[in-house]
């Protein structure tokens, strides 16, 4: 099925905005036994770091990608390349690994995962922004 170009980014928005939940909900059901200022300053870094270093950059370097298609009709797919389609599975796949034979703790989780939570958000919001400007 192809869609116009355009709402390939709205499908990356909310994809990431759909894996973001899940992540901040996973780190936040176990982050009140860890709330204290030291995990919540560690929390704003990591958020830092992945909303700076990576997630922006992809945001940015999609958006360019799907704008800069010839056709305006692409398949519902296109709106990651090959490559970022196999970072996803390998993300997920450590993450569920970890998780599920123990080999992180409660609070590696707490604050980790709701620092990427909340930084998939942002990038799912800012795709959102992308598709908003793309429709004027």
């Amino acid at each position: 099925m192809k869609i116009n170009k355009k709402y390939l980014l709205l499908i990356a928005g909310s994809v990431w905005m759909i894996a973001g939940i899940n992540i901040l909900n996973i780190g936040s059901s176990v982050y009140g036994r860890y709330l204290t200022w030291f995990n919540a300053l560690l929390t704003s870094v990591v958020f830092v770091i992945f909303h700076t270093l990576i997630f922006r950059r992809m945001v940015k370097k999609h958006t360019v990608r799907i704008t800069a298609y010839k056709e305006n009709y692409q398949p519902f797919y296109q709106f990651f390349d090959g490559s970022s389609y196999l970072i996803m599975a390998v993300m997920m796949s450590c993450g569920i690994g970890l998780r599920v034979f123990h080999l992180i703790s409660d609070r590696f989780v707490a604050v980790f995962y709701t620092g990427l939570g909340a930084a998939l958000i942002l990038a799912g919001i800012t795709f959102g922004i992308s598709f908003i400007h793309e429709l004027k």
